[in-house]
């Protein structure tokens, strides 16, 4: 595996490096000493997956917060996905800075997201299927988010028709990091 640095600190590219053959290939997705020697959290505690009917479809940025933090390496399995992490560690180098990498079923990427990130992601195809290897497990009290259109972050994200934009109401209508940090 090659493990691309972003320019969110501890959030990584992570690229597969196929060993090819007649048959076709095989390659490692993910290896916890790998992970570990980075200083990346190689738990994988629980496994999900969406499913994204509709190119356009936003969803984010949601984390957890401690002490239910939690790290994600998310993969896109079947479409396309433009995956976005935000950094909201008030002691990090990259502060608030967003990184974002396209992550499809064809280039088997995946986006190492650190524990303090906000992830969220928009579809390019229809039918976009994504995976996600969790450090933590799910607990509703500490889910928190923020708009994914905030200022603060800036995030270019690609252009959508307004009337293929798809975003719960939840996901609407997170609070802006401003409003958070009064």
């Amino acid at each position: 595996m090659k493990f691309l640095a972003t320019d969110v600190d501890g959030c990584f590219v992570v690229e597969p490096e196929p060993h090819v053959d007649e048959r076709g290939f095989f390659a490692r997705t993910f290896s916890a000493d790998e992970f570990a020697r980075l200083g990346l959290n190689p738990a994988v505690v629980e496994c999900s997956v969406s499913f994204n009917e509709r190119r356009g479809t936003l969803r984010g940025l949601h984390l957890q917060t401690p002490p239910h933090a939690e790290a994600k390496l998310v993969r896109c399995t079947r479409g396309r996905m433009f995956d976005v992490a935000v950094d909201l560690r008030p002691g990090s180098p990259s502060y608030l800075r967003w990184t974002a990498a396209e992550l499809s079923a064809d280039n088997r990427r995946g986006l190492y997201v650190p524990e303090g990130c906000a992830h969220g992601f928009l579809t390019l195809a229809d039918a976009t299927e994504v995976s996600y290897q969790i450090s933590a497990g799910y607990s509703a009290d500490a889910g928190e988010g923020y708009r994914w259109d905030d200022p603060a972050f800036g995030i270019a994200w690609p252009e959508v028709d307004d009337d293929r934009l798809t975003i719960s109401d939840r996901d609407r209508s997170w609070p802006l990091v401003s409003d958070r940090r009064r």
